[in-house]
């Protein structure tokens, strides 16, 4: 069995993507015709986990604003023009291959932001993986009123977070 890696996600990659996405977030669920369109707007920033004949996780990121955060399973139809940071949308990992991969996958995301001079990365943590995202250099970042309420589709201890490339 060849070790897993990250590689581009492809439209061929989406039904597996989909797959995972149901089996790790059952209470996020996200259409297919969502995923895809994050796969539209930026594939550089959509990959998938590869091992042998398999996809065993994907990630997907895109441009987007601080401290806003893009809704749950609704259409972005666009990428906003005055991005100031790159947000990791979803990081899903089949338990099987958990282990040093999604420090991978972070660090291609980082190198892609800063090649497009972005200095910024953001995510929504969830699932009480907040001391995980922690460990890769990202801070919890207090919420007003206006992120609390969109935080809270995202689950109970859901917690926004920034990583500053120009600290690292």
């Amino acid at each position: 069995m060849s070790k897993p890696h990250w590689r581009p996600a492809h439209a061929s990659d989406l039904p597996a993507i989909s797959a995972i996405a149901a089996r790790i977030h059952p209470d996020l669920p996200e259409s297919l015709e969502v995923l895809a369109e994050k796969m539209r707007l930026y594939p550089a920033g959509c990959r998938v986990l590869a091992g042998d004949d398999e996809i065993a996780g994907y990630g997907l990121s895109h441009p987007w604003k601080q401290h806003r955060i893009p809704p749950l399973d609704d259409l972005l139809a666009r990428l906003p023009d005055d991005a100031d940071c790159l947000y990791v949308h979803d990081v899903a990992i089949l338990p099987a291959f958990r282990g040093g991969v999604l420090r991978a996958y972070i660090a291609d995301i980082e190198q892609l932001a800063r090649s497009s001079g972005i200095t910024v990365l953001a995510l929504v943590s969830v699932y009480a993986t907040r001391p995980l995202w922690e460990q890769l250099g990202f801070r919890a970042v207090t919420a007003d009123a206006e992120l609390r309420a969109k935080l809270a589709s995202y689950g109970e201890g859901a917690t926004y977070m920034l990583r500053d490339l120009t600290a690292t």
